[in-house]
């Protein structure tokens, strides 16, 4: 039985500069032969095949925090979808306290996103947005709506506003949607990410294991935030890079002396291969 290496991307896998180092690319693909090689990432699919040029991923890929499970030739796996009605009621919820979310939706079974947001943006966003402007799958609205399905709704703010909506959501939904309020380590705010329920990097490693067949006694995961955890506390080994939030260290069976900008990830594996 093959060992099973699944990693996030962004802080972990990824450079501060959204890059991966020709190193990282030599010493993951080497395991390809022997291991099956997966990625479990917050990104959608699109952003995540751009960043992944280069790279061998063998496995289908945990996308969307694990609200969406595809394979790299765009075979879908599995979905978990918020519906429109509970979409629109988070946005009102937001819009009471004078924030908007981003909206990732799917559009068809083609795996073609939509990447909604309001005309109303603050500071946080509106950096995000600068990022994606040449991008054909963003769509403003002076009157933002959810489509029919969507995979998560994020919003950006300070803590304590996010902690806030929260509680207020948690009252309104309970149990029925999954929060998610982790700090974004570069841009000193938060984000707070609602999906269905059953979405997360946890559900979406027990379908890709269904789905390729593997020994979770096999599975080493790479990760640095909070939406990493669940996956930790399935694997075999769960590794933190050097520059993961400290609660994730806390989970962490390993923590490596070396950050994303220094390949943690990579070096892991290079010393695994040299014994």
């Amino acid at each position: 039985m093959k060992n099973i290496y699944i990693t996030d991307l962004d802080h972990t896998f990824l450079r501060s500069d959204l890059s991966i180092s020709d190193y990282t690319k030599k010493i993951w693909n080497a395991h390809a032969d022997e291991a099956i090689l997966g990625i479990a990432t917050a990104r959608t699919y699109k952003k995540t095949t751009q960043f992944l040029q280069g790279i061998t991923v063998t496995a289908p890929m945990i996308l969307l925090d694990g609200a969406l499970i595809a394979t790299i030739d765009k075979k879908i796996i599995d979905t978990k979808f918020v519906n429109k009605e509970m979409g629109d009621l988070i946005i009102d919820e937001g819009a009471k306290l004078g924030i908007y979310p981003f909206v990732l939706s799917l559009v068809d079974n083609e795996l073609n996103e939509a990447f909604s947001y309001a005309t109303t943006l603050n500071g946080y966003q509106s950096e995000i947005i600068k990022r994606y402007v040449n991008d054909d799958h963003t769509r403003e609205f002076k009157k933002l709506r959810a489509m029919e399905n969507n995979f998560k709704i994020v919003y950006m703010a300070d803590e304590a506003l996010l902690l806030e909506l929260q509680q207020n959501l948690k009252a309104l939904f309970g149990d029925e949607l999954k929060y998610i309020l982790a700090p974004e380590a570069y841009m000193g705010c938060y984000f707070l990410t609602i999906l269905h329920k059953n979405a997360d990097k946890s559900h979406g490693i027990r379908s890709v294991s269904e789905a390729v067949g593997f020994d979770l006694g096999k599975l080493t995961v790479f990760g640095d935030n909070y939406n990493d955890i669940g996956m930790f506390e399935l694997a075999n080994s769960a590794v933190a890079v050097a520059n993961a939030q400290e609660g994730v260290k806390e989970k962490a069976d390993i923590v490596l002396p070396h950050t994303n900008d220094e390949d943690g990830v990579a070096r892991y594996l290079e010393a695994l291969k040299n014994g």
